[in-house]
């Protein structure tokens, strides 16, 4: 049977005091999105008709990021926080002015990342295939302490939820416990939470008394049971959000090696969930991909670089480096101790050499900056060879300036370009050079000082150190050979 899309409601008001930040719960970050935002991900995978975001403490921080992570989702102030019945029934509510809410209602906590779409499809279709009031997503927990146990009647239907609190001995040694994810129908919940009342220790309205209700009332409760208890585990420490992490970062990292990517170290590589690669791809240890990045195939990656939203085209090899917003062409070489900066661009088979760093520029097919240079603000063509330690000086103090090189051109070690300037096509910049005028193509530009050496300098003004001492030393040997030459006559004066 074809199951209709669901409405999905995301409870994201909470205060999350264990957390012990000022960053709201829902926004601390796992695998490169906020907990939010893996959520919302995991809903969109069912299509679903709508969604609404309960929004409380810090919602002047989720709202904005609601609005840029899913801007169809409706924002759903709730302004006190007076449970979780009382949250979903603002949600229904704000959704019915839109239309009617006749389908299935899924309800999930805005702090469970790992939740992935399969499984909340297998709960909303439950739901639709038996009709059931509410089907429970519940998971066996190999440390069921203070979850609620779910008692089942022999036919396998759901008799109650009862809290650790209250459980019996024999109902604590259950495993399977609900993990506060529900399908509901629209219309029982919608008529149920307004039934709902404050009468119990914290003084709020609690969503699993919908479940006791349904139950009671024989209206049929279900449950689905997660193929893994790790899914359904929900943050609310430092501890939990690394252990969230790590867990999604070995499915991630399964996935994509089932996919033909080979990862050396798994233990040491971290990915995040936006990360794509193709296969043949290679990830070496200590490595973490972050961002929208992308590695193709027969690219090799790391050992310890960390690339932020670059794409590292086909056969490029990137060591010990790190990226941000840079584009690394075909057989492209990077590194090692390399620093690419947001605009970086290298072209097919260029190379960024050991301890280079290059910002807004592009380095064009088949060139390289071997080693220990700036490239900043720069066009350089192809084939191009710049030596160690040069500069592309862009800044004035108040503006950036381009410098544009061209191809086949060869820049001299320690070479200033002081732009904006031009180096024309098949030029040379002579060692030690400040550049701050155009050179034409084919053209040598050699800008700097003749050397002038002073004899006898460091005798005569340091006299005493270890340099005059060596200095007289080895000049000693030179005058004795001297005066011995024009002793035998075999050189004559001058």
């Amino acid at each position: 049977m074809s199951v209709r899309p669901p409405v999905v409601v995301v409870l994201a008001a909470g205060e999350g005091k264990r957390m012990r930040s000022a960053t709201p719960k829902v926004l601390h970050g796992v695998g490169g999105r906020s907990m939010l935002g893996h959520v919302l991900a995991a809903a969109r995978g069912l299509a679903p008709e709508q969604v609404a975001v309960v929004v409380g403490h810090g919602r002047d921080r989720v709202t904005p990021h609601l609005a840029e992570t899913d801007p169809s989702a409706l924002a759903v102030v709730q302004a006190e926080q007076h449970g979780t019945g009382h949250a979903a029934r603002l949600a229904l509510d704000a959704l019915r002015e839109k239309g009617e809410v006749d389908a299935t209602v899924l309800v999930v906590p805005g702090d469970a990342p790992l939740l992935t779409a399969e499984t909340l499809g297998r709960l909303v279709a439950r739901r639709e295939e038996t009709g059931a009031a509410v089907v429970l997503l519940t998971a066996l927990m190999p440390d069921p302490t203070g979850y609620g146990r779910v008692v089942r009647h022999r036919d396998g239907g759901v008799e109650r939820i009862v809290e650790h609190k209250d459980a019996s001995d024999d109902e604590r040694r259950i495993a399977e416990c609900a993990v506060s994810v529900y399908a509901f129908d629209g219309a029982y919940l919608a008529a149920s939470l307004t039934r709902l009342t404050t009468d119990n220790a914290q003084g709020e309205e609690y969503l699993t008394d919908v479940v006791g209700l349904a139950t009671s009332e024989r209206r049929g409760v279900e449950a689905v049971v997660a193929p893994d208890h790790r899914e359904t585990l929900g943050v609310n420490d430092r501890v939990q959000l690394a252990a969230a992490s790590r867990v999604l970062n070995d499915r991630l990292l399964e996935h994509w090696m089932r996919a033909g990517v080979t990862v050396v170290d798994p233990a040491t590589t971290w990915v995040d969930a936006d990360v794509t690669f193709e296969p043949d791809a290679t990830v070496l240890p200590f490595t973490r991909l972050c961002g929208r990045t992308h590695v193709a195939a027969d690219a090799v990656v790391g050992p310890s670089t960390t690339l932020v939203d670059t794409h590292v085209a086909a056969g490029a090899t990137v060591a010990n480096t790190h990226a941000v917003s840079a584009e690394i062409g075909p057989q492209a070489a990077v590194g090692p101790w390399t620093y690419l900066r947001p605009g970086s661009r290298l072209c097919e088979g260029a190379k960024a050499g050991a301890y280079v760093e290059v910002k807004n520029s592009t380095v064009g097919e088949g060139s390289k900056v071997p080693h220990l240079s700036y490239v900043g603000d720069a066009e350089i063509g192809a084939h191009t060879n710049v030596g160690a330690a040069t500069v592309f000086v862009n800044y004035d103090g108040v503006e950036k300036h381009v410098t544009h090189v061209g191809d086949h051109v060869r820049i001299g070690s320690d070479t200033m370009l002081v732009a904006p300037v031009s180096v024309g096509d098949g030029a040379y910049t002579a060692a030690g050079s400040v550049i701050v005028d155009d050179v034409p193509p084919g053209a040598m530009a050699v800008a700097r000082g003749r050397q002038r050496n002073v004899e006898g300098w460091v005798e005569r003004k340091r006299a005493g150190t270890a340099s005059a001492e060596a200095a007289r030393a080895a000049s000693a040997p030179a005058a004795t050979e001297r005066a011995q030459v024009c002793e035998d006559g075999e050189v004559g004066e001058t």
